[in-house]
């Protein structure tokens, strides 16, 4: 794999190659009370609107491919429609599990792409900045993701007993959009699938291979939208973006 790599860094047509973006939205909605999390409104858009209008506004991202629920089709592609997504090329069916939807996503973009983004659709507050960042740091080197520095003290358990602290140094939790070489993550996901891993982190795939993945900033603003909890801390980020303090 590693010679495929190289042979992709040497062969690039162009310095910043464009990158095709798979947004994953296909979760049920289990943790959020029976709210659909990503058609619930966050300020006054639908929090999948706030995630699809980074992308589209991003001048490096050629195209956006929606993977979500099959009773979601028709309300996601109105959005779409309503809102000017028009790099939205697609929105399709998932699968079972998260890596079914990547994989589902990774056949639908175009041939050509150099570079492909997976991001959570039920992360709407990923900024421009920070995806340029990690499009270009996987530009560089093939794979790459934000990161943000573990600050809780970790303990190790055995039922509702703690065994051990984790050193925390070293962790970091990762975010997305995680950002591969497209040959990299389509062979990456295939041979995850081949092996029965059913993995929750995209960047555990390329890992499976032997590969590094490079971390960049990531963001504590970049949550993600899980439970009732996150929507009301969502909205107090926006509020504080429209009042300039973040």
């Amino acid at each position: 794999m590693e010679g495929l790599l190289s042979r992709w860094q040497r062969n690039r047509r162009e310095r910043n190659p464009l990158c095709s973006v798979v947004v994953v939205a296909a979760g049920s909605a289990r943790r959020m009370e029976g709210i659909d999390k990503i058609l619930t409104p966050l300020g006054e858009l639908p929090v999948l609107v706030h995630t699809l209008g980074v992308f589209q506004d991003c001048p490096r991202v050629a195209e956006i491919v929606v993977v979500t629920r099959e009773d979601l089709l028709v309300e996601i592609g109105r959005l779409c429609r309503e809102y000017g997504m028009d790099k939205v090329t697609k929105v399709i069916v998932g699968g079972a599990e998260r890596i079914h939807s990547v994989r589902a996503g990774l056949r639908e973009v175009r041939p050509d792409a150099e570079l492909i983004a997976i991001h959570d659709g039920a992360r709407p507050l990923v900024t421009g900045e920070l995806v340029l960042e990690t499009i270009a740091r996987a530009g560089e080197t093939g794979a790459a993701a934000p990161a943000i520095p573990i600050t809780d003290t970790i303990k190790r358990a055995e039922g509702d007993l703690a065994v051990e602290t984790v050193d925390r140094t070293d962790l970091r939790a990762v975010q997305t959009p995680q950002i591969f070489q497209a040959d990299l993550i389509r062979a990456a996901v295939q041979k995850a699938l081949e092996d029965g891993e059913v993995l929750t982190d995209d960047c555990g795939a390329v890992e499976r291979l032997g590969m590094k993945v490079s971390l960049t900033r990531g963001s504590r603003e970049n949550i993600k939208i899980t439970t009732p909890f996150d929507l009301l801390l969502g909205e107090a980020i926006l509020e504080q973006r429209a009042g300039g303090v973040l």
